[in-house]
């Protein structure tokens, strides 16, 4: 807005009698506010970056210190044992002249105390660093705590009882441990033992064997040697190969996406919906920006989760290229871009270095949805070029987008804090088929109509034109437990802090003078209107084929569940194991996602939840074993379910180093027979929680209807199935299954089916059970809870 006003902030005519200068005063005052909210915006940057700088002391320690050290002298002992001396010998010359002895004394005193505080903050930080690299805890059964454990708990509790900001732990947190090549191999080889016949374990075996003895040990070397220098040796290779270089449309593909409350709607009133909706997701920007959001932790303990992924939630882009794709991020941005009805509109959301009112962003809100003009000349679907192939997309941008009114516009929509889709659909629960819309509701969140999002962007804010909202997401600068805890304080914030009026608008007043919302201008070329066309068929045929499958599971929830002693996440992959078994009457490659954030710069990896222990279980359900024999393979199974997540969360997971092998052989230029077989095998079940991380946001016992439905993503095989759930409260979890049409062997409403039967079958048998069925605490340890 800043920029608008300085255009008209002085005028000077030149006249007979000299230079006529005339000043808006009114538009300088607007011009030195947005500094003054940029310069604090510095300042608390820079005392944040002291504070975490110096965690897990604090920078008045060093006060502490240095009269300490003045205090020890002054009673005519050194503690330096010589050191203050040696400094006072080396000071600069000029302070000798300048200074008396005292004063020497004095300066060289207190340079020793700043130099035995730095060491004490790094022997502190070391000290922590190793404390969060222990994760024998994690394996521990319920009740039956180590010694060593015993004496961990309270140490780390010591040094992290200073209030943290967002990033305070980033420095001490561990980095990702290189696995043994052999433990690895073990381990993959042990995962599709219940995969194939014999015959085919043998060849698998065989070319693993070869890999471990001969290859496979010198690409280990060199990822050793890459884990010593780098942050993490796996996340930047695994946004770059897996997302940022994927040249196929990332909508369906990668993004995923957010629902709004599943019974509830707090207002019917658009405008006001996106006015509460905005202002929720800037104070969050807040926040962030502020490091005030408490660090991420392991539920139930003071263990904290790396929080890097935050920094580029908002003001964040990708940009097309030809080869791969790049992540641009700003660090601030005072608008949001919006589009309605086929046109793009910057919204400035800020006035005079302050945030405008909920009222104030409805008010502007509402001028867009009043403004009658046309879209332009190839306006309307442009963002279609977003949701096709990105190698056409990054040539149409490098050729018409890179100068004039085109790139000024997509600069404002790249630059903007997020993008805002106002649609003109009404979605949710609703009509004669309530659960049924459910599934209209996930398609369009997943993909509109292919050209009404922009994909690149972080995260798109959708707001249907009976209040109800959602977002999409791109996926490769973070993963979805940062986006769903943005999302649970968006909504949160909107429905209970914020609020609306009782006739459903937002609270506040409306500065009268507040300028129109500006639409952007494009110069749109036959040659790319013919691109936006051919973008939107590849998009199109991609969405038609999404089976998308939303419903609410209401027989029980993870109350229940844990009454059985069951980890309620096992109880469901076991589950989904089950239906799968028999909507396909087989077994497939299951990937389920978890999270290694206890590490530096971590990110997910691969929990393969088709275990020879979940196989055993359901051939013994189905082949009519006895009851007590499968309760008891079913515990086997739920257990080894625990151990494969905690192994993933803590490093020792398969396929994240399997991966980065594969890119180091492909960076030598050798093949790898057993690499390459592995990394082609199809993910025929991919599988996600969507976790609920703050519930005291949240009263469910007097508000029960504002329950989540969390989010779900598209399949990840053509013939496989995409399933994300969210555990809600103690008796409900939201299943989203999405598959293909185009598969015959795939159906989302056949496969939710199954997943409610299994559900409810294994319960049955567990229930049967004297010992489970009483009421007891649950075994899962809560601090391994699904986590994405």
């Amino acid at each position: 807005m800043a920029e608008a006003h300085q255009a008209v902030a002085f005028q000077f005519t030149i006249t007979p009698e000299g230079i006529d200068l005339q000043l808006s005063y009114q538009a300088l005052n607007q011009i030195y506010l947005s500094g003054v909210r940029s310069w604090k915006k510095r300042v608390s940057r820079v005392r944040n970056s002291l504070i975490k700088g110096v965690y897990p002391a604090s920078p008045s320690s060093w006060l502490f210190v240095a009269i300490g050290i003045l205090a020890t002298m002054y009673m005519q002992s050194d503690p330096s044992m010589g050191l203050i001396t040696k400094i006072q010998q080396h000071l600069p010359l000029s302070l000798h002249m300048s200074l008396s002895t005292q004063g020497q004394t004095m300066v060289s005193a207190l340079v020793f105390s700043t130099l035995l505080w730095l060491s004490l903050i790094l022997a502190l930080r070391f000290c922590l660093k190793l404390l969060l690299s222990y994760h024998q805890w994690m394996f521990e059964k319920h009740g039956r705590i180590s010694n060593t454990t015993k004496v961990w708990v309270p140490l780390v509790r010591l040094l992290s009882s200073r209030k943290p900001l967002l990033y305070s732990y980033q420095s001490s947190l561990p980095h990702l441990p290189v696995p043994a090549i052999q433990d690895t191999v073990s381990r993959y080889l042990e995962s599709v033992r219940p995969l194939l016949t014999d015959l085919e374990f043998k060849r698998m075996t065989d070319l693993a064997n070869e890999f471990e003895s001969n290859l496979g040990n010198r690409l280990q070397r060199y990822l050793k040697l890459k884990a010593l220098w780098a942050t993490n040796y796996v996340s930047d290779w695994w946004e770059e190969y897996v997302y940022l270089r994927s040249r196929g449309p990332i909508m369906v593909n990668s993004n995923y996406y957010g629902m709004d409350f599943l019974y509830v709607t707090p207002t019917s009133v658009q405008a006001a919906r996106a006015g509460n909706t905005i202002t929720a997701l800037l104070l969050y920007r807040r926040k962030v920006n502020r490091e005030e959001l408490k660090p991420s932790r392991v539920p139930g303990t003071v263990i904290p989760l790396c929080a890097a992924q935050c920094e580029r939630m908002f003001n964040t882009t990708r940009t097309p290229g030809v080869e791969t794709d790049v992540l641009q991020h700003w660090l601030d941005s005072e608008f949001v871009a919006v589009y309605h009805r086929g046109r793009y509109f910057r919204l400035w959301v800020y006035r005079a270095g302050r945030l405008l009112s909920p009222r104030e962003i409805e008010y502007q809100i509402q001028r867009i949805l009043d403004d009658p003009s046309p879209a332009l000349p190839g306006e309307e679907k442009l963002g279609a070029l977003t949701a096709g192939d990105r190698i056409p997309w990054a040539q149409m941008r490098k050729q018409y987008f890179s100068s004039g009114v085109n790139k000024r516009s997509l600069d404002a929509i790249e630059r903007a804090a997020f993008f805002v889709t106002l649609d003109d659909e009404e979605q949710g629960m609703r009509g004669d088929d309530p659960e049924g819309n459910l599934d209209s509701y996930a398609k369009s969140l997943l993909h509109g109509k292919c050209y009404d999002r922009w994909f690149d962007k972080s995260f798109s804010v959708v707001i249907y034109k009976n209040g109800k909202s959602g977002l999409n997401a791109e996926h490769s600068w973070a993963d979805a437990p940062t986006v769903a805890h943005l999302w649970e304080y968006t909504l949160a914030t909107d429905a209970f802090q914020l609020g609306y009026t009782e006739d459903g608008h937002c609270k506040g007043e409306v500065e009268p003078s507040l300028p129109q919302p500006q639409r952007l201008v494009w110069n749109i070329p036959a040659e790319v209107q013919a691109q936006v066309s051919s973008s939107l068929a590849v998009a199109q045929a991609l969405a038609d084929d999404v089976d998308c499958h939303v419903f609410p599971f209401r027989e029980f929830g993870k109350g229940r569940i844990k009454k059985c002693r069951i980890s309620p996440d096992a109880f469901i992959q076991i589950s989904l194991q089950l239906a799968y078994y028999r909507d396909r009457s087989g077994f497939c490659l299951t990937y389920e996602a978890s999270m290694t954030r206890l590490f530096r710069e971590g990110r997910t990896e691969t929990v393969r939840s088709c275990s020879n222990e979940s196989c055993a279980f359901i051939k013994a359900l189905e082949s009519g074993e006895t009851e007590e024999e499968c309760r008891r393979l079913f515990q086997l199974a739920s257990e080894k379910h625990q151990n494969l997540y905690r192994m993933a969360m803590t490093g020792a997971g398969i396929d994240r180093h399997l991966f980065c092998l594969y890119v180091v052989s492909k960076y030598l230029g050798v093949e790898s027979p057993f690499l390459k077989e592995v990394l082609s095998e199809p993910w025929r079940l991919s599988t996600s929680q969507t976790p609920v991380q703050q519930m005291n946001l949240f009263d469910l016992k007097n508000h029960p209807d504002f329950i989540s439905l969390g989010g779900g993503f598209g399949p990840v095989a053509d013939d496989g199935y995409g399933v994300s759930y969210i555990i809600v409260g103690e008796d409900m979890v939201n299943f989203h299954v999405s598959s293909k049409y185009s598969c015959s062997q795939t159906d989302s409403h056949r496969f939710g089916i199954q997943i409610s039967k299994a559900m409810q079958d294994i319960m049955a048998l567990l229930s049967a059970d004297p010992k489970t069925s009483s009421s007891s605490k649950g075994r899962g340890h809560p601090q391994t809870k699904k986590l994405e």
